[in-house]
């Protein structure tokens, strides 16, 4: 089942005996959001200089690792674009947050969840202090009108919480028990007497006896074939990490993945395979070396597929803040699509974390736990390769790596680090690393990116390709005019497999150095 974007674990259920750190939005992409932001409004003057004052504290705290800081910094920066001004009480309001031990629920427990802040704002606050706490729903609109947020239960008001949430995290105890099933916003306000100074919320998930169902995919997981172990143990092993605020809910689906890994269970506990012969478009899973996580990756067969044939094999790289299911439920659904129409088998793995960047160096950051994300987002995509053509009937010499805006730094990147793989690569809307163009010089490229493009500037594509034709690479390079970062996509997709239909290695391309 799947996950739905938005723009775009170990192998068991404990459940961590203290509360966790939910994880906050992705830092990598809030700094996106604002650059992009600044590309757009194009700050002049004294919003210029204000906005360059922000930049050189989100740099200071960088260099630091203080990312409270960045996040705050962010905020304060985004404020100003919106031509607004930065008050303490805005500084206050971007310092809260909820937390809990469990973000996904099963709402016949009890509940506790925990105000904090992370970082200490610049606002003098009484002692009365008062949190009330509502639960909300959002609710589509009518006639195209935007969603709303509905309340659905009042859960309290509590009086009492410090004034440096910080030091002293404050626990509310909330009931959530015949609340139907569903994702829900927790919303928190503080008060200081009678006035609202700021208001958190904190996503959750709530599922009536979610316990006892992941326990019994816990027990079906050590009974089933290895082959299928990772596909029923994915849900228990997304919601462990979710609880422990290693990665964020995003779109994904509790009860459909629940209904998934059960069907998987069933038909081994019936001695089949549901994967086995199967078309068309699923999700398998696997256990990554190294981070002890289940791993996802989208999949589709073509309906022509034959195992004695070797068809081509796509592998789709998604761009930061996505996952594997980005080519197959973004750009119009038009990948799986292309896939059926050419015969090609595709593949879009996660890459680790949604901001992995696929063993980029441009991007990895500079302390371990960047480097350890980059590396295993690597490792992800070659594990999820090498599972295709041990699963399928691959042709070695139509492997073609495409992908968009961080999929495309990747596509660049592991072009350039596994120049035999490859038999064409098409990158969106990215950016590379010139000297690394002379070891995809044998590698054919189809390279789109729009003039207009504020989240990664066209300069990106421009160098690159200069440094490729440099090299005596065989590129086609197309720069829509006025294109932003994503709307070049859709229209280029058909071309871009036209493209791979036509391209097939026939002299090894250069060696790594």
């Amino acid at each position: 089942m799947r996950r739905v974007l938005i723009l775009p674990l170990v192998l068991c259920l404990a459940v961590p005996a203290a509360a966790s750190a939910q994880a906050l939005p992705n830092v990598n992409l809030t700094r996106v959001l604002y650059n992009t932001r600044k590309a757009t409004v194009k700050p002049e003057g004294e919003l210029k200089a204000q906005v360059d004052a922000v930049d050189a504290a989100i740099a200071e705290a960088t260099k630091l690792g203080q990312t409270g800081e960045v996040r705050r910094q962010i905020a304060r920066g985004l404020t100003l674009l919106d031509g607004r001004a930065w008050t303490p009480q805005l500084d206050y309001q971007h310092s809260l947050v909820l937390r809990a031990e469990r973000t996904v629920v099963d709402s016949t427990a009890p509940y506790t969840v925990r105000l904090e802040q992370i970082y200490r704002p610049a606002i003098e606050l009484s002692p009365a202090l008062a949190v009330d706490v509502r639960l909300l729903r959002r609710v589509a609109g009518a006639g195209g009108a935007a969603p709303t947020l509905d309340v659905v239960r009042v859960l309290g008001s509590f009086d009492g919480p410090s004034r440096d949430l910080r030091e002293s995290p404050f626990d509310l105890d909330v009931t959530v028990s015949g609340v139907p099933d569903g994702a829900y916003q927790l919303e928190a306000v503080v008060r200081d007497g009678a006035t609202p100074i700021g208001t958190t919320t904190l996503a959750v998930v709530l599922h009536a006896g979610l316990n006892r169902r992941l326990a019994a995919l816990e027990a079906a997981a050590a009974a089933v074939p290895a082959t299928l172990r990772a596909d029923v143990a994915y849900p228990a092993d997304y919601i462990h990490k979710v609880n422990r605020g290693r990665v964020g809910l995003g779109g994904f689906d509790v009860a459909a993945e629940l209904t998934a890994a059960e069907a998987v269970a069933a038909a081994a506990r019936a001695g089949t395979d549901p994967f086995a012969g199967r078309t068309g478009d699923f999700e398998r899973h696997y256990v990554l070396e190294g981070a002890n996580e289940v791993m996802p990756y989208r999949v589709y067969v073509p309906t022509g597929y034959q195992p004695a044939r070797p068809a081509p094999l796509v592998v789709a790289l998604h761009g930061l803040g996505g996952t594997e299911d980005s080519f197959f439920e973004s750009y119009a659904r038009v990948t799986p699509q292309l896939a059926e129409q050419h015969g090609f088998l595709l593949v879009a793995p996660l890459g680790y974390r949604v901001d992995g960047f696929y063993g980029s160096p441009l991007m990895s950051g500079g302390d371990a736990a960047a480097k350890r994300r980059t590396e295993l987002s690597e490792k992800d995509v070659l594990e999820v390769l090498a599972r295709m053509k041990a699963q399928y009937a691959v042709d070695e010499s139509r492997i073609y790596l495409i992908g968009h805006s961080m999929g495309a730094i990747g596509t660049w990147a592991l072009g350039a680090k596994y120049p035999d793989l490859w038999a064409a690569l098409v990158p969106f809307s990215g950016v590379g690393s010139p000297p690394a163009a002379a070891r995809m010089k044998a590698i054919p490229q189809y390279v789109v990116h729009g003039d207009a493009d504020p989240t990664v500037n066209v300069s990106g594509s421009r160098t690159m390709v200069a440094a490729l034709k440099a090299a005596g690479a065989t590129v086609t390079y197309v720069e829509v005019p006025g294109g932003n970062h994503t709307d070049v996509v859709v229209p280029q997709l058909p071309k871009a497999f036209a493209f791979l239909a036509a391209q097939k290695k026939t002299k090894t391309a250069a060696t790594q150095q």
